[in-house]
């Protein structure tokens, strides 16, 4: 078998404002228009991957939150409708996705061996988060990729965002070693906002674009910092101030997405590419692509 190797790495944020306002058929409500920044900026990822060989998107999410280790989708197929408890006028997607599954057990080993308490998910009547639906249907809206969904173990909730990031490296790691061991060629995807303190209402029309903007400065001042980190090349940065961007920003990154990304890749030390920064509640998104030389 062939070496496997990590193509590409990517910030990929879920609103699911941003399925609602690009209206695929799998999405009942139906919107306008809206978020156009971030939307478009998905389109410029896309035109960064597609031409690249590559055979499963692999994706840590915010909002499959597990409080026993962390847990991986177990079963080829996953199939059911996902509404968002937040936002369901926004988002009932009906969701057909098929997983990789030798290597989710391939990431759930390796990690077991560094010592990270790990379980496979084999419910069969399982919902999918709609965290790692809206990344995956962004990145790929033509699901013709398996995935491997990864949760988010709540180490930063039960412990400290310190002790989430010592997890959450071993995790990277894992994911690395278990793509390079199965031969295959995958695409990683950290499903998570930048700054994520947002409002508490919502306007009678949501994808209403003057209501937008950053919930407060200071929030945009970290995540153009954390930016800046990317464009320069900067992943050792970026994880060693981690426990400083969550506390401040109210990061979303907490759930460890981000720094499992930048363990994977290894600590990228050449720049990402920022394809869009935009807020969507009040909350920081940027959609990002490292893609090793």
């Amino acid at each position: 078998m062939s070496t496997g190797a990590i193509v590409a790495g990517c910030l990929a944020p879920h609103p699911p404002h941003l399925v609602y306002a690009s209206n695929p058929p799998q999405n009942e409500p139906r919107a306008e228009c809206g978020w156009e920044e971030l939307r478009w900026g998905y389109e410029r990822l896309r035109a960064v991957l597609d031409p690249l060989d590559y055979d499963v998107l692999v994706v840590h999410t915010p909002h499959w939150q597990t409080y026993v280790g962390t847990h991986f989708l177990g079963l080829p197929n996953f199939k059911s409708l996902s509404v968002d408890p937040i936002f369901p006028n926004l988002f009932r997607f009906h969701y057909d996705l098929n997983v990789d599954v030798e290597l989710a057990e391939a990431i759930c080993g390796r990690a077991a061996q560094a010592g990270l308490v790990t379980t496979m998910m084999r419910n069969p009547d399982f919902r999918v988060d709609y965290g790692t639906i809206v990344s995956c249907q962004m990145t790929r809206p033509a699901w013709d990729k398996p995935i491997v969904c990864i949760s988010s173990a709540r180490t930063a909730a039960w412990y400290s965002v310190e002790v989430m990031q010592e997890q959450a490296l071993a995790l990277g790691r894992a994911t690395r070693e278990a793509i390079e061991a199965t031969g295959r060629r995958a695409v990683l995807l950290a499903s998570n906002s930048l700054s994520h303190r947002h409002f508490t209402s919502e306007g009678d029309v949501p994808e209403d674009m003057s209501r937008e903007h950053i919930y407060n400065h200071g929030q945009y001042l970290w995540d153009m910092r954390v930016l800046e980190h990317v464009r320069q090349g900067r992943g050792r940065e970026i994880v060693d101030e981690m426990p400083e961007f969550v506390s401040q920003a109210i990061s979303e990154a907490d759930a460890g997405s981000m720094t499992w990304l930048m363990a994977a890749l290894g600590m990228p030390d050449y720049p990402g590419q920022v394809h869009a920064y935009g807020t969507v509640i009040g909350t920081g998104n940027a959609v990002v692509s490292w893609v090793p030389a």
